[in-house]
């Protein structure tokens, strides 16, 4: 990390630590618990330092906005109305799909391993703030640039694409949730098998590559063979794929939903056992 960068992180750890002082600085009256004026602090130190990447800034507002519409030709060519489907619904899922993918967990993925090798994270420990507050700080920025991509992509998608309303919000807004937990819970995975910032990329391209084939965000699991469909489903981002979808066209049954979330909170579960377990504090060396 550049010098400048360190004093920015430096002035949030700072307003970590003095809650009252942070409070009176600017943190918004909402966070009114010590916890939560902490996680404000290190999420604003944060997002600060992640806006001086410049490469990973781009990759996560650009590319999930860019990718879908290039998939548009592949899409044409599937029967998507006998599966009660259009080409709005397939694209605004493709690019909800992307932006958990790339503004989410790639970047999430890039900033805890930078921040660990810098010994950011070893230097947070020492402080008030909990394991859990540290991680889940460090994935505010992310989490609130996917969920303002989303929102912002639905927007446009009904406006463009004339999807209209979702016709089953009541799924659309757990599909949200669903995965951009399950994205956050996962870069903290990875990067805790991750060595170096350079190497994140390679890290991260098994799950982003078997969740943009399986996952249903480049193909629709529903035009899938139905042994490959139901094998598909069980992959991390899948049940958050499917509520999505399912919150726009409205074809979901009550056990199918429930599905769709027992398996989301499953891996969100596990995730987060294994990241207990094998997270790293410390650069690996």
């Amino acid at each position: 990390m550049s010098e400048a960068g360190v004093k920015v992180e430096s002035r949030g750890v700072s307003g970590v630590r003095g809650t009252e002082r942070g409070a009176r600085s600017g943190a918004p009256s909402g966070a009114g618990t010590s916890a939560g004026r902490r996680l404000w602090a290190l999420g604003r130190a944060e997002l600060t330092l992640l806006g001086r990447n410049r490469g990973v800034v781009f990759t996560a507002l650009a590319v999930p906005l860019m990718l879908p519409f290039s998939m548009r030709p592949a899409i044409d060519q599937l029967d998507l109305k006998k599966q009660g489907l259009t080409l709005g619904t397939t694209l605004l899922t493709a690019a909800i799909g992307f932006s958990f993918l790339f503004a989410v967990y790639s970047s999430l993925v890039n900033a805890y391993v930078a921040r660990r090798e810098e010994l950011v994270l070893k230097r947070l420990r020492t402080g008030e703030l909990s394991d859990a507050e540290i991680l889940v700080g460090t994935a505010l920025p992310a989490v609130g640039i996917g969920l303002a991509q989303a929102l912002l992509l639905c927007a446009g998608c009904a406006a463009l694409l004339h999807t209209g309303a979702p016709r089953a919000p009541y799924l659309l807004v757990p599909g949200l949730l669903a995965g951009l937990v399950v994205s956050a819970a996962l870069a903290a995975l990875t990067a805790s098998f991750t060595r170096t910032v350079e190497s994140s990329q390679v890290t991260a391209l098994p799950l982003m590559f078997l969740s943009l084939v399986g996952s249903g965000i480049t193909i629709p699991t529903e035009v899938m063979p139905d042994t490959l469909a139901s094998l598909c489903e069980l992959l991390p981002l899948s049940p958050a794929i499917r509520l999505v979808r399912a919150g726009w066209s409205g074809h979901m049954s009550g056990y199918e939903a429930l599905g769709a979330l027992a398996t989301a909170l499953a891996w969100t579960i596990l995730a987060v056992f294994a990241v207990g377990r094998w997270f790293r504090w410390e650069p690996r060396r």
